[in-house]
């Protein structure tokens, strides 16, 4: 089937592969400085602060428990543990310190592993719901509420501590409530304000704040952790939060008609490119048509996965470093964040060049999706692979996990934002679907990890990374075997349906 060589200003058409929408024949806004561009820096930064939110107990949580005098080396070919020697040529470890004063725990791994996956139980309990209210009522108050509500209950992270891991796990499974209204929100917000074909660079920069969020608390952790004690880093990063809250809503709006600082020129190219799915989806969802979407299944089980490797890093990257490879605190942070410096800038990059490529009709949506999916869980895969098998060499560990996290920042111009190619109007109510089954992972993966390596061996942390990469690469195959980059008809509207039978008949008649 051939393309019609007109241009339009619509939502991608249903059900036709080699077609999709050309550059509006209109004069483009200047994206810079544009409220669309503002909303995307914000988003970036709320996001940041979230995810600084989410990792700092990964980090604190080395100088909470003071891991500081591992079982010496061994040489010896039947030992059990096949522990790693000490970094540096003299084989000693500077170890850290902190000021008096910081408390010390004695939590083993299967009670870490427990209080890192603790967020997740709240995190599920929210995601729907938060989704379906988001969808209804716009997604700016939601996120602003649910940043603000993580970071308020980050300071008093100490206070839980004290009273014992019981009332942390409690702690961090609350803020996971708050925190699951925000993905969802984000779809939502993007469902209104983003044209189809600036999708993908405004999605996959405003999402990479994720990644920049670990990127940046990682070494900043360590740091504060080394200079103040680890309570202060739960009182800042919260603090952090909460100024943000400010900013946010102050400067935001649900969609561009009720913004108050945006152009004509850029309120109409929004509203037109976008068109009737730029409104909010009522009190019902076509509920049926969804559970039996195969391409919605392939964006689900696709999430599963991904996350399950995104997670095991997020995770166990600290712990690995510090346990088998033995790196001190600021190292460890240092080294920890580096995988996301790649991550942060390729999927950054990946949203540009997605764009560009269905822009100047290089590939359709679906493969474009597809593309990037593949290559952002298959090579993750393949690096996690080669860090089983460089054994306790310091330099290829550190390259293989940078590459492997670098490498996964793709999928955030493919599987992460394919909801709101079929159903922009429910991207926001599929997403909190998704993510409620995708943050099993999340929750699952540390605590799997924390058995696997009870121990401390490399075999058992051997386990964890071929699992990771065999999940990974499971879900790869089956998002590239039954997903779709377009509208489908169960999410049309009826100016959708008029649109894509006028859009049939002048095809027909070409």
């Amino acid at each position: 089937m051939s393309c019609s060589t007109e241009s339009i200003d619509t939502a991608p058409p249903v059900d036709e592969d080699d077609c999709e929408p050309l550059v509006p024949s209109k004069t483009v806004p200047p994206r810079c400085c544009s409220a669309r561009l503002n909303l995307a820096v914000l988003m970036f930064l709320g996001l940041t602060v979230v995810y600084g939110l989410r990792v700092n107990l990964n980090v604190a949580m080395v100088a909470m428990v003071n891991n500081t005098n591992p079982p010496p080396a061994t040489n010896s070919s039947n030992s059990s543990k096949h522990m790693c020697p000490l970094p540096g040529t003299n084989h000693t470890r500077t170890g850290f310190s902190q000021p008096d004063g910081a408390p010390v725990y004695s939590w083993d791994t299967e009670t870490q592993g427990w209080l890192l996956g603790a967020l997740f139980f709240g995190y599920l309990c929210t995601l729907i719901p938060g989704g379906y209210l988001a969808g209804h009522y716009g997604g700016t108050k939601f996120l602003g509420f649910g940043v603000l509500g993580t970071a308020a209950l980050t300071l008093v992270t100490p206070l839980a501590a004290q009273w014992g891991p019981s009332w942390l796990f409690a702690l961090r499974a609350l803020e996971g409530f708050t925190q699951g209204v925000l993905h969802p929100s984000t779809m939502t917000i993007w469902a209104r304000w983003a044209p189809p074909l600036e999708r993908s660079r405004l999605m996959s920069f405003s999402g990479s704040g994720g990644i920049f969020g670990a990127l940046l608390t990682l070494p900043l952790t360590s740091f504060i952790c080394e200079t103040l004690g680890w309570p202060a880093v739960f009182y800042l990063c919260g603090g952090a939060g909460c100024v943000w809250a400010v900013f946010w809503f102050a400067l935001v709006s649900d969609d561009p008609h009720t913004h108050k600082r945006i152009s004509k020129e850029e309120r109409e190219y929004i509203i037109k490119s976008i068109g009737p799915q730029g409104k909010g989806h009522g009190w019902t969802v076509p509920l049926r048509s969804m559970v039996t979407s195969l391409p919605l299944w392939a964006i689900i089980i696709g999430q599963i996965c991904a996350n399950w490797g995104f997670y095991t890093l997020l995770n166990s990257t600290t712990a690995y470093m510090s346990n088998i490879l033995h790196y001190d605190l600021e190292s460890n942070g240092i080294l920890s964040a580096l995988p996301y410096l790649g991550g942060w800038l390729l999927s950054s990059l990946s949203g540009v060049v997605a764009d560009l490529l269905i822009e100047r009709r290089v590939f359709s949506v679906t493969v474009t999706r597809k593309i990037f999916t593949a290559l952002g869980m298959m090579l993750p895969s393949l690096f996690l692979v080669c860090v089983c098998y460089v054994g306790c060499s310091h330099i290829w560990t550190v390259l293989f996990l940078t590459l492997s996290t670098t490498t996964g920042g793709a999928c955030y111009a493919g599987v992460y934002m394919n909801l709101i190619d079929i159903a922009p109007r429910y991207s926001g109510f599929l997403l909190g679907v998704s993510l409620t089954f995708a943050s099993i992972s999340g929750a699952v993966a540390p605590i799997a990890a924390g058995y696997l390596t009870e121990d401390d061996s490399l075999d058992g942390w051997r386990r964890v990374f071929w699992l990771a990469a065999g999940i990974q690469t499971s879900g790869a195959v089956f998002y590239t075997i039954f997903s779709s980059g377009n509208l489908q008809k169960w999410a049309m509207t009826d100016e959708d349906r008029g649109e894509a039978e006028k859009r049939r008949t002048r095809s027909m008649c070409t």
